[in-house]
């Protein structure tokens, strides 16, 4: 219900939410995540919104794939950055060891506790060895609704209860305030690396 739920949030709120969150500063959000990824990386935007984060990447020289579920916000996004950004799904991300490194800014906290570690297991599997996923969630440790979408909060803690069986390390790990005018809400941000070996029961749930 709550993919549901937001998508149609998304599709009739395209163009007010382009216009809220395309001009956000997020420079302090790009240096951490780039200091991990190698010139010319590879990236995959999951949740790419209004396509502001993949047109900064691409313009930096990365190789960028960018993806939302909203079919109205692929529209401005292709229209805003001039970039195939494609129409699909986080349950739909099959490629395996492909991507230097992974966004999700404010995309994952609309996946439900019982979807997310599904959802986190096929972005490793999409990372190359050593590649870095950045995850961010809104501060808390529950699933809410508010303004007509869903939002499942994470912690500290709570976040590791879905990382620990991964195959990853915790690279870094911070909170932030939101950076839009109108917003007092607090951010938990994270960037995960994908180990360069796996456990026994880490390699059978990646082979699944």
């Amino acid at each position: 219900m709550s993919d549901e739920t937001n998508i149609e949030y998304y599709n009739q709120n395209a163009d007010a939410f382009c216009e809220q969150t395309w001009a956000v500063d997020m420079s302090e959000l790009y240096r951490p995540f780039e200091a991990y990824v190698p010139p010319k990386a590879s990236i995959l935007d999951v949740g790419c919104g209004a396509g502001r984060d993949a047109l900064y990447f691409y313009e930096k020289g990365y190789d960028i794939t960018a993806f939302d579920y909203s079919l109205e916000l692929v529209k401005n996004a292709q229209a805003l950055t001039g970039l195939p950004i494609l129409h699909r799904s986080f349950y739909e991300i099959d490629e395996r060891n492909k991507y230097d490194g992974i966004w999700c800014c404010a995309s994952l906290l609309h996946v439900p506790f019982d979807q997310l570690s599904d959802v986190l297991m096929r972005l490793v599997r999409a990372l190359k060895i050593e590649g870095v996923a950045y995850l961010s969630f809104k501060y808390g440790d529950s699933m809410r609704e508010h303004n007509g979408r869903i939002f499942t909060d994470l912690n500290e803690q709570s976040i590791r209860t879905y990382l620990t069986p991964l195959p990853v390390s915790i690279q870094k790990e911070w909170i932030t305030e939101d950076q839009r005018p109108d917003r007092v809400e607090r951010w938990l941000n994270v960037i995960i690396q994908k180990k360069d070996f796996l456990d026994d029961a880490s390699q059978c749930r990646m082979a699944d």
